[in-house]
């Protein structure tokens, strides 16, 4: 399948990457260009991001989650316009594995063939930039870096900088542009577990305005569109997945829940699963007919005074999980489901408490192997998991052993035949077994209290 396709990466986190991709975006979407995004790594915001500069929803990328296939099944379903834009994370090599490429975005890259244009600080450099790229270019033989974007430049410094790149790489390597130096209004804020979300700049829409006015003349987006369409065709097949009964899920969705898997919704649909959405921080409760129930993570803490108040939400939610009906509950949705947050009244379904630790806890990639049978499956099933969170709780579970890379473990997650309530956040594409078991889990509740 010829499906143009870029990957914009960085030398490292903060180095104008997602300002990078949301100009060029904008930009696309100017010219009526049919444009989708994706996103390298397990990150919930930044296609947030995208899906405010396109309108449509973007998908992730991981190759922890994802065999090489199912990164190229995934690419090939999203990416059905003009273009598809894929947005890296951290720096282009940075991952896990004994020389620490392992899981990168250049994982990525190779996986689904993408030819590679590298963002660069350009702030307080010249040439020595160019050693810079040379590093990254050669770095690795299969290297895939194709061109350079320059972040924080001015338009004097690209000029010289980019006739240097021209001279030293030829067509094996080009200049496409640079960010200038931009004011507040065209900038994001960040909070600790990356950018807010979109939702929480009113002004969204007028700050990419204003973005893409700062770089219409300074993105080279036919030498991008160009360097996309020179991407070898990509030969894929859709993965296998299991056709069950219609069922209905709840779906907590809203500012306070919102860090949830495009792709887990579409794989639980494709297998039949009717989503409705729910807002608990509009006091809204459980559908009447939902017969399964997902609590997705976000910044629930952010909220835990509405939260409390909305004593409708919090008791719908407690008397469904306490009903039997299947539950996944995730970070934030786990912390919901707990006695207090930051002393903040919540579900009470659990007993635990949490509060901000007001570090990084148990960071990182995990796979998890369960304890004992219960939701997903029998004992022994394994389910990769990622975990990035500074708050923690008097009592995080036991029902799965978590490992990390590294080989370090602890034990997390209440886990229970109806019941998956934890710190880690689960890729269910990965885990189609997990969530044919989940579902007719659901399928069993809705036959034995719904009909």
């Amino acid at each position: 399948m010829i499906i143009p396709r870029i990957l914009i990466a960085g030398t490292r986190s903060g180095c104008g990457k997602t300002t990078a991709v949301c100009a060029l975006l904008a930009l696309l979407r100017e010219r009526n260009v049919r444009v989708s995004a994706l996103k390298c790594g397990p990150d919930y915001i930044d296609p947030l991001f995208h899906r405010a500069a396109l309108g449509v929803p973007s998908a992730n990328l991981d190759p922890f989650f994802c065999s090489d296939f199912l990164l190229r099944a995934t690419l090939g379903a999203h990416a059905g316009g003009d273009i598809a834009v894929i947005e890296g994370v951290m720096g282009y090599y940075d991952g896990t594995g004994a020389d620490g490429t392992d899981n990168s975005t250049w994982t990525v890259a190779r996986a689904v063939s993408a030819p590679t244009v590298l963002v660069v600080d350009g702030r307080g450099a010249s040439t020595s930039l160019l050693a810079v790229i040379e590093g990254f270019a050669g770095f690795v033989p299969d290297s895939g870096v194709r061109g350079v974007l320059f972040s924080g430049m001015t338009p004097g410094t690209y000029k010289s900088v980019a006739s240097l790149v021209r001279r030293r790489f030829g067509d094996r390597l080009l200049p496409l542009g640079y960010i200038p130096r931009l004011p507040d209004e065209c900038l994001f804020a960040s909070r600790r577990l990356g950018l807010v979300t979109p939702e929480d700049l009113p002004d969204i829409a007028a700050r990419l305005r204003n973005l893409a006015d700062a770089c219409r003349d300074t993105l080279d987006v036919d030498g991008i569109l160009a360097l996309a369409r020179a991407a070898p065709e990509l030969v894929f097949d859709a993965p296998p997945v299991p056709k069950l009964p219609p069922v209905t899920l709840a779906v907590a969705y809203d500012a306070a829940f919102r860090f949830i898997y495009g792709d887990t919704l579409r794989l639980l649909r494709s297998m039949g699963a009717e989503i409705r959405f729910f807002s608990p921080l509009a006091d809204e409760p459980v559908p009447a007919d939902a017969a399964g129930l997902l609590l997705p993570g976000g910044y629930p803490e952010l909220h835990a005074d509405t939260l409390e108040r909305n004593r409708r939400a919090r008791h719908s939610v407690r008397d469904a999980v306490r009903s039997g009906m299947p539950t996944v509950a995730e970070c934030g949705g786990f912390q919901y489901l707990g006695a207090s947050l930051d002393g903040h009244r919540m579900c009470g379904v659990l007993p635990h408490e949490s509060r901000d630790a007001g570090r990084l806890v148990r960071f990182g990639y995990v796979t998890l192997t369960a304890k004992t049978p219960g939701l997903f499956g029998e004992t022994g099933i394994t389910l990769p998991a990622h975990e990035f969170h500074y708050y923690d709780s008097t009592d995080p579970g036991g029902g799965f052993t978590a490992r990390k890379v590294s080989g370090k473990t602890w034990d997390c997650a209440v886990y229970t035949d109806t019941l998956y309530a934890g710190y880690p956040h689960l890729y269910l594409p990965a885990s189609v077994p997990a969530a044919e078991s989940f579902l007719k889990k659901c399928l069993d509740y809705k036959e034995n209290s719904l009909c």
